[in-house]
């Protein structure tokens, strides 16, 4: 659903700390810390509001296509 790797990646695009982003899914920091080391597998339903409050902010998740998945934003309407 959403990997170590695009949860870092979209951190990164949105310029968000690690805080700003378990402010912003209603987690705890140490979830956020744990999801981007990828210690241990999370639930999936953190994986949802994680997945959810990016998607709220413009990022869009790119699945596996061959080429690897990814993150990037959303163009933005006029």
């Amino acid at each position: 659903m959403i990997s170590p790797m695009q949860c870092r990646a979209a951190r990164g695009l949105l310029d968000w700390s690690q805080q700003q982003l378990a402010d912003r899914s209603k987690v705890g920091i140490v979830t956020i810390r744990q999801l981007e080391a990828g210690v241990h597998e999370p639930r999936r339903s953190t994986l949802q509001v994680v997945r959810f409050a990016f998607e709220a902010a413009g990022v869009e998740f790119i699945e596996e296509n061959g080429g690897g998945p990814g993150v990037r934003l959303r163009k933005p309407v006029r």
